[in-house]
């Protein structure tokens, strides 16, 4: 943690500041310390708007920055800070990324190597309701790590169908992270399922920010920006769910849309995408192919499976779920064959490793 994180954190107290304007912050003073303490001409200096500066000096006095450290520790939320090692490196890489991001539950899922964004419609169809299960569930079964908004509808669905998978998913709010902040108040219940199986819950707004209408275009940029890619599934042309898919665009990740009916209000905004260049997506498959993310669940899989030496650590980042010859292990370990043959015995034995015959050998689970 940095050393003046609680001036980061009290100075995203302050509303008017913004991710844009924190990041002129960032650029001319030396720590956000400096720019916590600085006169108004010194931030008008720095690019801030001189009627924002003066706004900055006066709502400062009303803030006590270890106060308000006080309150993240009372609430259990922990604080990522712009440019540090713990912040996601995906999300660090769009236009405009949050200085400040507030997390309860497990925030090692956030660097995450593969998530995928679902997001959608809150009025949710039948269809849809069939859907959104289905290949979520298998991106979460496949090793994918799920974000969405934690909305009715499509992202209540998604959230739930990875749980259910055994999946870790992510939940992006466009309030504060505390219990009685949590939007909608009918998902806190999901919330909850979401840090209790692993998975996170996020949002770059102060603890006890309520779910203001401005909020919720700029939490759509985190939910794509840590994915690479997002799914559409199910929106109708005026749905949060594109802003979504359009701030993925401009972050140069990859879009997916789930076909509808011509006359359903709610595939209107997927069939629009994929007459844009969405790419079409009636499987998981479909995606995990698309990113070349094929071998997503063989290599995660592999990582679960405890090597017990060094010849076995080297065999199994070889091995996967298509069959590998012996001859290639030898060749490409650097062991000899007896090395090799004493540890898939040993591997075999153990059930970490199944020879198919013919001296191919696969991942066993």
């Amino acid at each position: 943690m940095k050393a003046d994180t609680k001036y980061y954190n009290a100075l995203n107290q302050i509303p008017q500041i913004g991710a844009v304007r924190f990041h002129k912050l960032l650029n001319y003073f030396p720590n956000m310390e400096t720019a916590w303490q600085a006169q108004a001409q010194d931030l008008v200096k720095a690019g801030i708007e001189s009627n924002i500066s003066d706004l900055i000096v006066t709502k400062r006095s009303q803030i006590d920055p270890d106060a308000e450290m006080q309150k993240l520790l009372k609430e259990d939320v922990k604080i990522l800070i712009f440019g540090e090692e713990n912040y996601p490196k995906l999300l660090a890489e769009i236009y405009n990324p949050p200085m400040v991001l507030y997390g309860r539950g497990n925030l090692e899922v956030l660097k995450h190597e593969y998530i995928i964004a679902v997001v959608g419609t809150r009025k949710i169809s039948n269809y849809g309701k069939q859907v959104t299960p289905i290949i979520v569930g298998d991106l979460a079964k496949a090793g994918v790590a799920i974000v969405s908004g934690l909305a009715l509808g499509v992202d209540s669905i998604a959230h739930r169908a990875t749980i259910e998978a055994n999946g870790k998913t992510i939940a992006v709010l466009g309030s504060g992270i505390d219990d009685n902040s949590i939007y909608p108040a009918s998902n806190r219940t999901i919330a909850k399922s979401i840090i209790d199986s692993g998975g996170a819950i996020i949002s770059e707004l102060p603890i006890y920010s309520l779910p203001l209408k401005i909020h919720f275009p700029y939490r759509n940029r985190i939910i794509s920006g840590l994915a690479l890619g997002t799914v559409v599934i199910e929106a109708d042309v005026t749905s949060g769910a594109l802003i979504t898919a359009k701030a993925a665009l401009e972050h140069n990740r990859q879009v997916f849309a789930v076909p509808g009916s011509v006359f359903n209000k709610v595939s209107q905004g997927p069939n629009n995408l994929l007459k844009m260049g969405a790419k079409p997506v009636t499987s998981a498959a479909d995606i995990l192919d698309e990113l070349n993310l094929q071998s997503v669940t063989s290599e995660l899989k592999a990582r679960k499976i405890i090597a017990d030496s060094p010849a076995e650590e080297t065999i199994l980042k070889l091995l996967s779920n298509e069959p590998t010859h012996i001859n290639k292990l030898i060749k490409e370990s650097g062991l000899t064959s007896q090395e090799i043959s004493s540890a898939l015995t040993m591997m075999e034995i153990k059930g970490k490793v199944r020879n198919l015959g013919a001296m191919q050998y696969v991942i066993s689970r």
